[in-house]
Formats: structure tokens, sequence, C-alpha cells
């Protein structure tokens, strides 16, 4: 049986909107079950969480959004739409149409950034915070700063805040980027999400919210009061894992950090086992506790 087909197919659609914007997310599992709120970063979309759905839906009220911008989404123009203030309140909005006051909240890559700033700024909707391939906003603040391996790795973010980067990127290209290790079918899917998909939101991401190149960019940030759980594979050529140090002197809570060693940036896709069962282990203790 080919579960993830099955889940494709499956899954609850729905939409919900925040100050006019359109989104798009996905649902599976029980409705009164305790809720989990996936965000996808550059370039996915819901469909990244496949496997990760799949593991939780018997126990969890799991929900994947279409971020602004993609496949399903609402595709508002202007970089001033795409600050992380905005994309949090669109995560706390899809909490508030499932009728809940509170999730744990699921982050990977830009979706990390998201998933960060809600625990930072809405403290009270975040029941756990588990956050994949994204190092804490102030690590990899001083790390762009400071570690010229850093900057050189994020040397794409800095092209993509060029005017006309977008126009570079094809449906094509960004299937290209995040799923030259899928299958065919997967494959397919991902190109017609992206051809619904608008590039050049996605890199408003990158124009509102990422440092610029030399800056020194070391905002404060609010502690994290929730526990934490992190995952970061070792091969992320793009998010070096020195930007992981001394994540623990920013949140007051339980950190956990699970670095894998063959993993890439898409941790949730190249070591799918490893994390569904951590996660479900984790938030299993979480919830007893609760």
């Amino acid at each position: 049986m080919n579960v993830m087909a099955d889940l494709y197919e499956i899954v609850e659609h729905n939409t919900t909107s925040n100050e006019g914007v359109d989104l798009h997310y996905v649902a599976a599992g029980p409705a009164d079950a305790p809720m989990v709120v996936m965000v996808h970063g550059f370039p996915d979309y819901w469909y990244t969480w496949r496997s990760q759905m799949d593991a939780l839906r018997d126990a969890y009220r799991v929900v994947a959004v279409d971020n602004r911008g993609y496949n399903l989404s609402g595709k508002p123009r202007g970089v001033e739409k795409y600050t992380l203030t905005l994309l949090a309140s669109d995560i706390v909005q899809v909490i508030k149409a499932e009728g809940r006051n509170s999730a744990t909240v699921v982050g990977h890559d830009w979706g990390g950034a998201i998933a960060w700033n809600v625990a930072m700024t809405s403290p009270a909707m975040v029941d756990n915070l588990i956050i994949l391939n994204l190092p804490h906003p102030r690590g990899l603040s001083r790390e762009l700063a400071n570690s010229t391996e850093q900057q050189q790795a994020s040397q794409y973010a800095f092209n993509f805040q060029q005017e006309n980067a977008h126009t570079f990127l094809t449906p094509e290209i960004l299937v290209g980027i995040s799923q030259s290790n899928s299958n065919e079918q997967t494959q397919a899917r991902y190109l017609e999400a992206f051809q619904r998909s608008d590039a050049e939101a996605m890199l408003n991401y990158y124009k509102a919210n990422y440092p610029k190149p030399g800056s020194e960019f070391m905002p404060e940030y609010p502690q994290v009061t929730m526990p934490v759980l992190m995952f970061h594979g070792l091969q992320d050529r793009a998010l070096l894992p020195g930007a992981l140090n001394e994540t623990w002197n920013w949140i007051d809570n339980t950190l956990t950090l699970v670095t894998i060693p063959d993993a890439n940036h898409w941790v949730q896709n190249d070591a799918a086992e490893q994390v569904n069962n951590m996660m479900r282990d984790w938030l299993a203790r979480r919830y007893t506790a609760n």
C-alpha cells in the first residue's frame, strides 16, 4: 500500500483568511485530539509534511498550512505583505480557525522562522515548539554577522534579495531545489503546486526579513517559554550548525536538540522515520505531562 498516496487523497482541505489573505490548509486526524500545526519553508508546500502527518494522525489533529504565496493560499503583492509578523499571524489564525486556543507548532526553514516568531509573540497559543533546520534567529543573526562560512553559505539568500531574482525561478527549477531525490509522483505534485505559486512572493520572505549582506543584525528576542524540540540535518549547506550554539540560553524551558549526521536541509524527508519516531515519543511525553 502506498501510504503517501493515500494521505494525499484523504486529507481535509480547508480555507480561512487573515486580513483579506486566503490561507489554505489540510488536516487529518481526530477533531478532538491535541492539535499539531505544521509550517513549511522555501520552496515547498503542505505536502512536505506527508510522512509526519501520516505518523501522527492517529493521535493528533494534524494541520499543514500552505504559506501565503504558495499553492492554494493567497498571493498578496508587495514585500510588506511578507513580514514575519504577518506570517506568524497567519498561523495564529489557522489555529483559531480550527476552534483551538493553542497547538504544538512545527516549522521547517522559513516555517521554522515563522514558528519561532509565533512562540515569541503569542506564547499562550503554543503548547510545544518543534523546529527543523532553522536555528534560533539570534544564533543565525550572530553567525551572519561574524562567520565567514555562514556568510558564504547564505550568498543564495542575499542573491534572492535582488529586485528581479524571482524571474530566474521557474516551477521546474523550484522542484529541482527541493525534490531532486523524490519519486516521479511526488515531483509531479510539487510541479503542480509550484505552477500555482508565486516565485516573487516566495522571495519576498527574504526581502522582508533576511539580514542584508554585511549588516550588524543582532536584535534581542523574547525568551521562548515552552518546551522545544529541534532537529538539524548536519549536511545542510545553507544553515550551518554553528548557529545552534547557545540556543539553550534563549529558552526558559526544556530543549531537546537532535542532530542527524547524514540528513540534509529537508530533514523531515531525509530522515523521516527517525524524525517521526522522535516527534511521537516527545509529544506523547509532553501531552501526558499536561
